[in-house]
């Protein structure tokens, strides 16, 4: 009986620190045996946002007892893990560096390969850990720091569709939660908020709605909702701001959407192909019924990663370096830390004033 490939994933991107163990199966959806995500939400309430050096201290302080505890969860001996995969990038600096060298040491002192990960195809690979998905396929991401569509030809193998040309979608919802006065995480709860209020109530702007392809534009929305936000008085009133603020967005991506499902079908012409949303936004529920519903009209089979692996967790870095380990592309224990690390290196940057469509 041949040894069964097992993955140690290594997370801290951001302000999350994670560690998972996954393990290959056989009926070709990988399992997880562990999957640990320490938050650090009440470190950075206070300032309505991530600090950096906050968050990289934390880091310091709980990766290798996080990492101990996937461990001891996964109920595995250390000696059975075949490779050691973390997050290179793209992320914050000095959170990447922490999960990076960590799991360089790691992997060395165990005599075991070092895999490092893209966390944007963390991402673009998650529905993987549930669901048997075939290449190519067309992937919506939206998180906090990025919104693209693209299409997945295989591992690292993507051809940008589409990009937002300057706030992510996350980062939207984040700074609009911030204006209604929503503690620090908005986005997530801004969607609650949302229930209470009236959708029609605001009129807000969709830029770029029939221009620029599948590309998208949140900037123009944020500022109108500053401005509005100086004008209502009652909570009433931002719940109301709040529900027009979550329709305008699910129109958008309905709108979009299409577009990009035009864009794929020049190139992939299958009977029916999958159309994968991942990404922290992708929790969002409003969001996940309109997108099933342009899924479903344009002959697409929408799939959404589990409600848990939608945000920044190790699970998912785990499973690209499954996939690497498969084809044994492993790193050199120098492989540094990269802030910026696009899935198609080839794609045009967009973002910036001035930006021609």
């Amino acid at each position: 009986m041949s040894k069964k490939t097992i993955i140690l994933g290594i997370e801290t991107s951001c302000d999350e620190t994670a560690a998972a163990v996954v393990e290959d199966n056989e009926s070709g959806i990988p399992k997880i045996l562990s999957n640990i995500v320490s938050s650090q939400f009440d470190i950075h309430k206070e300032f309505g946002g991530v600090v950096p050096d906050l968050a990289a201290r934390s880091h310091l302080e709980k990766i290798d007892l996080i990492t101990k505890k996937a461990i001891e969860q996964s109920g595995i001996g250390i000696d059975k893990i075949s490779a050691v995969a973390a997050t290179a990038g793209p992320g914050l600096i000095v959170c990447l560096t922490v999960g990076l060298n960590f799991g360089k040491a790691l992997a060395s002192s165990i005599n075991v390969p070092f895999i490092g990960v893209n966390h944007l195809e963390g991402h673009a690979l998650s529905p993987k850990l549930h669901t048997r998905i075939n290449y190519p396929y067309l992937l919506l991401l939206i998180s906090g720091g990025h919104s693209q569509y693209l299409r997945v030809n295989g591992l690292g193998n993507y051809k940008q569709l589409g990009t937002t040309i300057d706030d992510a979608l996350g980062e939207a919802f984040d700074k609009t939660a911030k204006l209604l006065g929503i503690e620090f995480p908005g986005g997530p709860k801004l969607e609650k908020f949302a229930e209470k209020g009236d959708p029609n109530k605001f009129k807000l702007p969709k830029p770029i709605i029939n221009k620029g392809g599948c590309n998208l534009s949140f900037a123009g929305l944020k500022t109108a909702i500053l401005r509005i936000t100086k004008a209502i008085k009652t909570q009433q009133e931002k719940f109301d701001l709040a529900a027009s603020f979550q329709k305008t967005i699910e129109e958008i991506l309905y709108e979009k959407t299409k577009v990009a499902f035009d864009e794929f079908k020049k190139v992939n012409s299958q009977d029916k192909t999958s159309f994968v949303v991942a990404g922290g936004v992708a929790a969002n529920k409003g969001i996940r019924e309109k997108l099933i519903k342009v899924s479903n009209e344009n002959n697409f089979e929408p799939i959404f990663p589990d409600l848990k692996l939608c945000g920044d967790n190790a699970a998912m870095i785990a499973m690209v370096g499954l996939e690497k380990f498969r084809v044994k592309q492993f790193d050199g224990l120098d492989l540094p830390a990269s802030p910026r690390l696009p899935l198609d290196e080839s794609a045009i940057f967009l973002k910036g004033a001035g930006v021609k469509l």
